[in-house]
């Protein structure tokens, strides 16, 4: 015999969504300004010219063109944005 009362809902809805990280417009590809490159928490990847970084860690286009992913200094991810005109 069952020594537990069956109390189902209000022992579950424990279980988050997930959150959708990673990169999102990935090196080489087109994007616009404003749209989303990387969604992250911490600094995994760091913001380099054309790009910027919200309050959260993601980071996103200030222009448009095209991603560019490279080292920059102390061999960190950058993520950069060459205008179209440019490119």
């Amino acid at each position: 015999m069952a020594h537990k009362k069956g109390v189902g809902s209000s022992k579950n809805g424990r279980e988050s969504a997930a959150q959708r990280l990673g990169i999102k417009i990935f090196g080489g590809q087109q994007c616009l300004a404003g749209n989303i490159i990387v969604r992250q928490r911490g600094t995994k990847h760091n913001p380099g010219s054309n790009v910027a970084i919200g309050k959260d860690d993601t980071l996103y286009a200030l222009v448009d063109g095209t991603v560019n992913f490279h080292k920059g200094k102390f061999n960190k991810s950058v993520v950069s944005v060459i205008p179209a005109a440019e490119a």
